[in-house]
């Protein structure tokens, strides 16, 4: 009877020895949701370009100027380079304000809806095409920028009224710059 028991405790002593084996996914996934969505999203901007190039088009009292950012503006009040050559810079603070509107213009938030904000540059959570619209902008002038949805408020929207995926017209005033230096 030790000789059995002796066996069985050997035997399973050399089973439990055994290295663990690597366990293999129940399902496997290609990269067709990811090729999906790239497929979704370069129609989405193509379409977003289409309407703001068709709207450019038929403003020709304005003098549009396409960004390197991906998006287009015009200037409402420009502020010549004889008077202030100064544009914000990383760090610097500015005094702002601005209002939203469809590419229809029909109003999302109107002026003085929003309230007068103060923004560090880059050190602050702002949406992309503003934070690169202000840098484009010198103190006393005001703009109106023309942002595809990812440079606005992209997919999620702002939670309240600007849902997924929508193109927007932003009209800002930049009021003052204060230098980084002079922060200090």
């Amino acid at each position: 009877m030790k000789k059995l028991i002796f066996s069985l405790l050997f035997i399973a002593a050399l089973v439990s020895c055994k290295s663990p084996e690597a366990r293999y996914p129940v399902s496997q996934h290609s990269g067709s949701y990811i090729n999906e969505s790239v497929a979704r999203n370069k129609k989405l901007l193509a379409e977003e370009e289409f309407l703001i190039k068709k709207i450019i088009a038929n403003d020709s009292s304005k003098n549009y100027i396409a960004s390197n950012g991906g998006f287009w503006y015009f200037y409402n009040k420009k502020v010549a380079d004889s008077v202030s050559k100064t544009k914000p810079e990383f760090g610097d603070i500015v005094n702002f304000d601005y209002y939203i509107q469809t590419l229809n213009d029909q109003t999302i938030y109107g002026k003085g809806e929003k309230p007068t904000k103060e923004f560090a540059i880059d050190q602050e959570n702002l949406f992309s095409g503003l934070r690169d619209g202000l840098k484009l902008m010198k103190a006393g002038e005001t703009v109106t920028f023309l942002f595809p949805s990812y440079k606005a408020f992209g997919y999620y929207g702002d939670k309240d009224r600007i849902g997924t995926n929508i193109p927007i017209k932003t009209t800002v005033t930049l009021h003052s710059i204060r230098e980084q230096d002079s922060i200090n």
